[in-house]
């Protein structure tokens, strides 16, 4: 399902829900982040975990899971997107942004601010109330880039690994 079109002014890229047949794909774009290294594999032995949980994701409506496809089909972008409904902020439904990735290859044409400005609309077309996201604190660039969007460093985040 065709979410939306990027023009990066040589070439047009296609925004969609993700597929089963992707898996692999967007796995080697989260398995390629240099934080990210060792802790998840694009390897065959490992994919089906991660299709198990493409299928949780899939299987919810609250989840969209978006590719990015170039012009040759390759997939070159992902973003997970989670509504979040809730009591706080007087009943506020929430957009999480969760493992935004653009492959090297493709940096620097504006499709991860595409991507992004894209997610925004899609939350704002959902009644969410505001739009958030993680990035890990070395991750300095990725800073510059959210701010950029308008995202405000407001809170400090917390995580427990179970």
């Amino acid at each position: 399902m065709t979410l939306a079109t990027i023009d990066s002014g040589t070439s047009t890229f296609t925004l969609r829900r993700a597929r089963r047949a992707d898996v692999a794909a967007l796995v080697e774009l989260i398995a390629a982040d240099s934080l990210r290294a060792g802790q998840d594999s694009a390897d065959p032995e490992h994919l089906a975990r991660y299709e198990r949980a493409f299928e949780a994701i899939d299987a919810d409506p609250a989840h969209t899971l978006v590719a990015l496809e170039a012009p040759d089909a390759a997939v070159v972008g992902t973003m997970q997107l989670t509504l979040i409904p809730g009591l706080a902020r007087a009943g506020a439904t929430r957009l999480q942004v969760e493992a935004v990735r653009v492959a090297e290859s493709t940096r620097g044409l504006g499709l991860g601010t595409a991507m992004l400005e894209w997610a925004i609309g899609h939350a704002r077309e959902r009644g969410a109330a505001l739009v958030q996201l993680t990035s890990d604190a070395r991750r300095v660039d990725a800073r510059r880039f959210y701010e950029r969007l308008g995202f405000a460093a407001s809170h400090v985040g917390f995580k427990l690994f179970l």
